[in-house]
């Protein structure tokens, strides 16, 4: 047995949620997903007590202080302006002639919190005008100079006679520069220029350092901030370890893939009016679960119920979408609702044409009106192109705007009206969705029907409205536009639940499905008021 002792490991279940860590010798059995998600709970909790603790707790009131130049001096041996040192002295006297050992130090005092300080904030308990005071070891004041203030108005604070004065602690050999108490808003800072001599001792001498103590706050060594904090690196570092091992957990853990993920082979038939809404459904439940495949055969509803109709006994991995419930002559084929979708009036884009009503329509595609000036349109004969018979869409516009009766115009090929141009009507039929928006775009004073989401993209074609109502779904809801129609898929007997065709129209109707069905204009059956019909009204 390998010794464990010192370090674990985990081990995942296949198909299960469940992780062993095994940790010094024992175990633990934990459940994955849960682990999954709490990593990343714990990292947003830690951030968010990292933010609070180095910008509102550490941070709130925080006055800083950097020395930014120590460095030696030789004096002044060949000085344009001679006394410049004595120039620096804080009361103006005299230079000490016994000045040795010169060194020139620049310190920066700043405010480093997030909130302002003000003068009543120092603390320093000797002296009402002292709010901090510069130690420097082992040296003595030889002059000083206040320098580069963010705002002018601090300069008012650091005055003589307002608390500033250099002295020196003979007991303890430092040399100290009293600072007054400065209100400085976030960000403000002055720098103290000192001229420094050496007081007693040898070597190299400490660090200067700024004592003080603020109410609520501190008073701190600075760092310049052209690098990350210690802080930002440790939890930085806390971050990537988070993700490394939320990483490995998923890996290890063997994670079973998308709940209702089924592999296999379906085949998909039927209507072309709802083909788009079917490939991008299939092509988003891939990505869940890469072991599903599809093929698609629209040719229209009716040849798509009659193949599952012939060839789908008990073959669950064929299914028929339609524009419309089934027709007579399919007793074993059972549908599944899908969906409401929204179907549209067209014409050529340069007609003019922009409403019909109700009985216009019918008037139209009954051979009653054969030329558009009639109706307000252009000098053209009308051009009806239709699907063809057993089309889904074909018997809803019958149904819907027709009043159920069939169009029995005498056809010829779409082609044939565009290269003689007849006059009077001439209608034309086509198989296919792409093949009707194609036809009304080539034809002058065309005019057909399609789902409404095909022809609003299609070049060269305008959806009219109908009765002054748009087609959209909320149209249809309020009882107000009268072309919509029921897309239904048919299996051929009952589909095993574990078969990938169940569990594709599960994805349609109860999953993300819905939310591809509702973008291409369609509702999911399951949300309206009575989704067994699959109708705004009874």
């Amino acid at each position: 047995m390998p010794n464990n002792a010192s370090r674990g490991w985990i081990r995942g279940h296949p198909g299960r949620k469940w992780l062993d860590i095994k940790i010094f010798g024992g175990k633990i059995r934990v459940d994955s997903y849960l682990v999954q998600i709490g990593l990343p709970v714990i990292a947003l909790v830690v951030s968010l007590i990292a933010f609070f603790w180095e910008f509102v707790i550490m941070r709130r009131k925080r006055l800083g202080y950097r020395v930014q130049m120590d460095t030696p001096v030789t004096g002044e041996i060949e000085s344009v302006f001679p006394g410049v040192l004595e120039q620096l002295q804080p009361d103006g006297g005299s230079a000490d002639t016994h000045l040795q050992d010169l060194s020139i130090v620049l310190i920066r005092v700043e405010n480093d919190g997030v909130t302002n300080i003000d003068s009543a904030d120092y603390a320093m308990p000797d002296d009402e005008r002292v709010g901090l005071r510069l130690h420097f070891p082992h040296r003595r004041i030889a002059g000083m100079a206040v320098t580069e203030l963010s705002d002018n108005i601090l300069g008012a604070y650091l005055e003589p006679g307002r608390g500033i004065a250099a002295h020196a602690d003979e007991t303890h050999d430092v040399g100290v520069i009293d600072l007054p108490k400065v209100p400085m808003n976030r960000r403000d800072h002055y720098k103290i220029l000192a001229i420094l001599a050496r007081g007693t001792g040898n070597g190299p001498y400490p660090e200067p350092s700024l004592h003080g103590k603020l109410k609520g706050g501190r008073v701190r060594a600075t760092q310049s901030r052209t690098g990350l904090s210690r802080n930002m690196l440790a939890f930085i570092g806390f971050l990537v370890v988070v993700i490394v091992v939320q990483f490995g957990i998923s890996l290890a853990g063997n994670n079973p893939p998308a709940p209702d993920c089924i592999a296999g082979q379906l085949t998909l038939v039927g209507s072309s009016a709802f083909e788009p809404v079917i490939k991008d459904a299939a092509t988003a439940y891939r990505k869940t679960c890469p072991t599903a495949n599809f093929t698609f055969a629209f040719d229209g509803s009716e040849r798509g119920l009659t193949t599952v109709d012939e060839k789908g006994h008990g073959d669950p991995g064929l299914l028929a979408i339609t524009d419309g419930p089934k027709g007579v002559g399919y007793p074993d084929l059972l549908p599944r609702p899908l969906a409401m979708a929204v179907f549209s009036v067209i014409v050529r884009g340069d007609l003019g044409v922009r409403d019909l009503t109700a009985p216009q329509i019918r008037d139209l595609f009954e051979g009653r009106i054969s030329n558009w000036n009639k109706l307000g349109g252009p000098d053209l004969p009308v051009r009806l192109v239709n699907r063809a018979f057993g089309s889904g869409t074909r018997e809803t516009f019958q149904q819907r705007l027709l009043g159920g009766s069939s169009v029995t115009l005498p056809e010829t090929s779409c082609r044939t009206i565009r290269v003689t141009n007849p006059p009077g009507v001439a209608a034309c039929e086509v198989p296919l969705t792409g093949d009707m928006l194609k036809a009304v775009a080539d034809i002058p004073g065309a005019v057909g029907y399609s789902s409404y989401t095909e022809a609003a993209d299609y070049p060269g074609v305008t959806a009219v409205t109908i009765d002054k109502h748009q087609p959209t779904r909320d149209e249809v809801l309020s009882h107000n536009y009268a072309f919509w129609g029921v897309e239904y898929a048919y299996s051929n007997g009952e589909l095993p639940y574990d078969s990938l065709a169940a569990a594709f129209l599960r994805y349609l109707t109860d999953n993300a499905g819905k939310d591809i069905i509702r973008s291409h204009g369609g509702t999911p059956c399951g949300e309206l008021a009575d989704p067994a019909q699959c109708s705004p009204e009874r």
